[in-house]
């Protein structure tokens, strides 16, 4: 099935979800620890960057600096569609909240600070009401 392309579609059906748990960032060498089970994985130039549970992270004694809630919209956006990471950033950002975004194929997960998750669902969840 084809992702949704349509803005207005996306921004009011989009259903942010905060996922339970404390995710980090870190990176690796040589691999995934074993323990470690990413949520995202990025393979840059300097190495691995590794999305995992904290408590995952701790066991393995990985540094990180960042802790984070994870936020899915549950809305299935194509990857082509135009405007949603920008209209979210701009909403998160507004409300003082960063917002570091990775697509999936079906959905666009959102890593907040996690102090802060459940307003940035609130917030998200506003902009979606008003998109409808």
């Amino acid at each position: 099935m084809a992702g949704e392309k349509d803005l207005r579609k996306l921004l009011s059906g989009m259903r942010p979800e905060l996922n339970p748990g404390r995710y980090v960032f870190t990176a690796v060498e040589g691999g995934v620890p074993s323990g470690v089970t990413p949520v995202v994985t990025v393979a840059e130039q300097e190495g691995l960057t590794v999305v995992a549970r904290l408590e995952e992270a701790d066991a393995a004694g990985l540094a990180y600096d960042y802790v984070a809630g994870w936020i899915t919209l549950r809305v299935h956006s194509a990857l082509e569609a135009v405007g949603l990471t920008a209209a979210v950033a701009r909403e998160l950002a507004d409300a003082g909240l960063s917002c570091n975004v990775v697509a999936g194929f079906h959905h666009d997960h959102l890593f907040v600070p996690y102090e802060h998750a459940e307003q940035a669902v609130a917030v998200l969840q506003a902009l979606a009401d008003r998109s409808a």
